[in-house]
Order: C-alpha cells, then structure tokens, then sequence
C-alpha cells in the first residue's frame, strides 16, 4: 500500500499518523516544503521517502512529487494531510490521480464552505444561525436590522478561527468593511452558546470507530483576537445526546474512511428560531483530526492510541484495539505574558502525577492554543475542574474567564 502525507513535519506531531503506517508496511511517501535536514528525527524514521518541494501552495509542484511517487511505487492508495489547510490540495491530487480513496474536489465545497455546510446541518433536523455572504455594506445592514447586534464574520472558506470577529456596533462593522481583504465572508447571527465537538474516525462505510466530545470552556475566537489563555475538556461520550446528534452528522457528510471533526453550539439560553437553552445547533464541519493535540487528548482519555486505530483503518478498514473511554482530560493552554500565580515548575511538582502533556507551542499555532500546554487527567469531574482553575489562576486573584 503506498500513502501520501502531505506535511508530515508540521504540526510536529503528525509523524505519529505516518509511524503507525509504516511498521505496518506500507509506503508513507511524505511531500513537505522544509528541508529534509530540518524535519524532526520522529518525522524521518516516520517515512519511507521524503520529498521537499519549494512551495506547498504551489499546486504544480506537489503534483510532479506525487507523479514521481508513483513512477517509483506504482498507484496511490491514499492522500492524507490531517491539515485543514491543505485540503483542497488533497481533494485536487485525488481528483487529477483518480485517488478512490476519500473526497474528490469536485465533492470537496459542502465541506469547505461554512455556508454549505448548513443545509447538511439542516438535513438531520439541526437548526443552524442566520446568515448572509457580504457582499455590500448595505445589505450587511439589512441583515443586521432582522438579527441584531452582536453578529459574527469570517471567511466563507476559512482555517480555524483566523479572521473571524464579533461586531458590535455600527462603528466596528464600517472598520471591518474598510480593513477586510477580498475573500468571501459570511456573517452569522450571534449565538449565545459555547462550542462542543463530536470528533472521531469511521470507517469506509461510516461506521465510527472512536469518538470523543470536547467542551469548550472560553471562545476559541476570542483566543486568536484577544490573546487569551484557554482551556477545553472532554466528556464521556457514549449515550450522550452529542454522541445521537454526531452519529447523524457523521452518515449526513462523506466521512468515509476518514478523521472528522464537528463543531455544534450549546444553547446558553433560550433563542428564538434556534432552540431552548442546553439545545445543539449545527456550527460547521472540519473533515480532518481535530487540532491543538486533541488527538492526543483521546489517547489519555481512551488510554490507547488514536494514531493506530486510524492506520489500522486506512490499510484494513477495522478496529482492532478494545476501546472504552477511562479518563477525563483537559486541555490547558498558557500564555507567555500572563502574570499567573503558579508557574510551569510549580504546578509540575504540585500536579505531576496528573499531568500528561506538558509542551510547548510553534509560534504559527499560539495564536489559539497558547503558547505552553498542559494536559492533564482525571476519572473525577471536580478534581479536573481544580486543576484547570489552578493553573490559570492569576496572582492578583481575577478570574482568568
């Protein structure tokens, strides 16, 4: 079996995807645009063949790496990034190659465009917020008249949380209209709600064979613009009405034989044409593992690895590890400029038997996630809820959400 991984040396983590692959004998041919000299040691035992192209975004060049993959290995089984933002290019390299094997580009809008992805939410009886493309400042303001202030906007076809911003006032939006460059925006109604995920792998018949929940406990948003620390936590997710709703979701979209990651808002209070308060609303879909270490978050949670259940999936289409969910874990991202009351040491001899990931962040992904994480675990709900308020506790005794 030959594999093709797009970017395997960043996020530094991905060689984890590619290691399960190759003890198991298959060909993971690695594209990336770093020198083979800076990829990390895990990320070159990792692969069976690297190949370094100037550009990744230069689509001519990664289609003459796969194009000498296959000149040397014979066809492509699979194209993988594990990377929201290379999406497209995997659907592209699938598409010119006759890759069967996951999204084609021409199937690839439903998933990349938040607009699109509604109606989907829609087909399996989720509400979803208001919205409208911007396409003039007046008929931004005839859709804020029906709606309201606050509202949201962000890119159509957008990564993560980048460029995304909360509009208060008249004022804030003439600003957005003067600064914003030329992509396509979609403005939302504001929703008073927290995120919640449903994230997992199914199989080509979309069967789900792990699944987790994550419950964010501040706006990923208001990390990347107000550089915030964060923090975000897992929950039992079998029989929980997350887990009905996702199943759903999950046959809805072309999760075939893939990571998927779904985005839903908990309703923190009743909203007219949305639903009552603790309802789920469809947010938006990422066809891909979920981010910030969160695969990693499964692994203590399930006390297994996640990274083996997906290469046993790509090459035989099964689960074969025995999978119950053991821990609670949180996500606690750190800021370098926060005036905490702990610091990193502190909280190492005060938590250490607790803690499971302590690392920190590339500068291209602190924006979100921190600038230093901490992972830590527990099967007890207010030992976990402790330790995320004791390592962001400040020293002036505000709260840090």
């Amino acid at each position: 079996m030959n594999v093709v991984f797009i970017s395997p040396h960043f996020p530094l983590y991905f060689h984890n995807f590619c290691s399960r692959l190759k003890i198991r004998g298959v060909n993971v041919l690695g594209i990336g645009d770093a020198d083979y000299h800076e990829i990390s040691k895990e990320t070159k035992v990792s692969l069976s063949e690297y190949y370094c192209v100037n550009d990744l975004e230069n689509y001519d060049e990664v289609y003459k790496a796969v194009a000498y993959f296959i000149s040397k290995y014979g066809r492509i089984d699979f194209i993988e990034s594990q990377n929201e933002y290379w999406l497209e290019t995997d659907a592209k390299l699938r598409s010119d190659f006759n890759v069967v094997s996951g999204t084609k580009f021409e199937d690839l809008a439903v998933m990349k465009y938040k607009s699109k992805m509604k109606a989907v939410y829609e087909s399996v009886g989720l509400n979803v917020a208001r919205y409208c493309l911007v396409d003039s400042f007046d008929h931004a303001l005839a859709f804020i008249e029906k709606v309201g202030y606050p509202i949201v906007v962000k890119p159509d076809n957008g990564v993560g949380a980048t460029s995304t911003y909360k509009l208060n006032n008249q004022q804030e939006l003439e600003y957005f209209f003067a600064t914003k460059d030329d992509r396509i925006y979609i403005m939302e109604e504001y929703v008073n709600g927290h995120v919640e995920t449903y994230d997992g792998i199914a199989d080509s018949n979309k069967n789900v064979l792990i699944a987790n929940s994550t419950i964010m406990l501040n706006s990923i948003m208001d990390n990347v613009n107000d550089h915030c620390d964060t923090a975000f936590q897992n929950r039992f997710v079998k029989g929980t009405d997350i887990e009905k709703v996702g199943q759903k979701v999950v046959k809805a979209f072309d999760t075939r034989s893939r990571f998927f990651h779904f985005e839903f808002f908990r309703l923190d209070a009743d909203k007219d044409g949305l639903g009552k308060k603790g309802d789920l609303v469809g947010l938006e879909v990422n066809m891909r593992a979920p981010g910030a270490y969160m695969p990693d978050m499964m692994n203590f949670s399930y006390d297994s690895d996640v990274y083996t259940v997906w290469a046993d999936m790509i090459i035989y289409d099964k689960c074969f590890l025995d999978l119950k969910q053991q821990y609670l874990v949180a996500y606690i991202g750190r800021r370098d400029n926060f005036d905490y009351l702990y610091d990193n040491s502190q909280l190492r001899d005060q938590f250490g038997f607790d803690i499971v990931l302590d690392v920190d962040v590339p500068e291209a992904l602190s924006a979100a996630m921190g600038n230093h994480v901490f992972m830590v675990r527990s099967n007890n709900q207010d030992h976990l809820d402790y330790m995320i308020d004791e390592f962001l506790k400040r020293k002036d005794g505000s709260s840090w959400r």
